[in-house]
């Protein structure tokens, strides 16, 4: 089976001959692939040869244009510095108040830099690897994108003090990633993901406030558009795990630090997987063959075999191939049942 057929398959309840996998990886894929980290987050083409070498040289099941957060802010004004070879550093552009980003200007995709060279992502993945693997594009979530316009401390005071025009803003940034999620479908996305990593942070309530509704929106114009919706949300995500699967993505991916996926699988609709949950330091980095598969297989059967086979995050830049390799191999022992 391909990767593409795999995925699609597994999210409909389908027989495949093992789990999909779907590993983030950004910097570790980077480095494997020898490209300095800059290149990958601005020039499409060191990106996607650097996925799709991973991908093959792996058995990963998907591509995905994630490397960093920094897209649509650029695009909303936020100055970004790229170091050589280490993280993009947010330089400032900040919104001064909540009333002022409730006013902000909607962003055209097709006007960014970074934007553009998301889709030129998505095009080049279409054209090399066409329906061989499952092919992601991506969107920050509301929160998220509003945590990185008025930076974390300002964003939480907001989220408590000001949460009506917080909310306005919010609604700006779901319209703008709705043009943008249009645009990668149409440049040959099979996914959007879409995330809203800050909500673990906020507690079920402004979870309810401020994020649910707006990802709901966001999910149900993916499923409009005729792709699959995942959602993101790093963190211990335990208290609005419930929420996150009612917005009805079509891949809630689980952290860590989660502890278990038994509570929660029996809420998953007939066409809903998890995916995740394996420690990318502890387990992933640091462990060796035999903790990683009893990690993987922890994680099937607490989801009832509903489970992508991922680490809860991003793969660290200092994981082994070796344990990649197990990572990897990890899959096989596995049966969708």
């Amino acid at each position: 089976m391909t990767g593409y057929d795999r995925t699609t398959s597994f999210l409909k309840g389908e027989k495949v001959d093992h789990p999909p996998f779907h590993p983030i990886i950004m910097r570790w894929a980077a480095r494997y692939a020898g490209v300095k980290y800059r290149d990958f987050c601005t020039i499409p083409q060191a990106k996607t040869s650097a996925m799709i070498r991973c991908a093959r040289d792996f058995g990963i099941d998907w591509v995905t244009v994630m490397s960093d957060p920094w897209a649509e802010a650029t695009a909303f004004g936020i100055e970004v510095e790229y170091p050589g070879d280490d993280l993009p550093v947010d330089k400032g552009g900040h919104l001064p108040d909540a009333q002022a980003a409730s006013k902000m200007n909607h962003y055209n995709p097709l006007e960014s830099t970074r934007c553009r060279n998301r889709l030129a992502e998505i095009r080049l993945f279409k054209e090399q690897v066409g329906n061989e693997l499952f092919i992601v594009g991506w969107v920050e979530g509301p929160v998220a994108e509003y945590v990185d316009l008025r930076r974390a401390a300002n964003a939480s005071i907001d989220f408590l003090l000001e949460p009506d025009a917080a909310g306005k803003a919010m609604d700006i940034i779901t319209e703008c990633a709705m043009e943008f999620i249009h645009l990668q479908i149409k440049a040959g996305a099979h996914c959007i993901g879409i995330g809203d990593a800050f909500c673990s942070q906020i507690g079920p309530e402004l979870y309810d406030l401020l994020a649910f509704n707006r990802q709901k929106k966001l999910v149900d114009h993916i499923h409009s558009e005729g792709a699959v919706a995942k959602l993101h949300i790093c963190g211990n995500t335990d208290t609005i795990l419930d929420g996150m699967i009612k917005t009805g993505a079509d891949i809630v991916d689980i952290d860590h630090m989660v502890p278990s996926l038994g509570n929660f699988a029996g809420m998953l609709d007939q066409q809903q997987v998890f995916s995740g949950k394996s420690d990318p330091v502890t387990i992933i980095q640091d462990g060796n063959y035999e903790t990683i598969l009893q990690s993987v297989r922890t994680d099937f059967e607490q989801s009832d075999g509903r489970c992508i086979v991922s680490a809860g995050c991003e793969i660290t830049p200092g994981t082994t191939v070796q344990n990649m390799r197990y990572f990897s191999n990890s899959v096989f022992k596995l049966q969708k049942t």
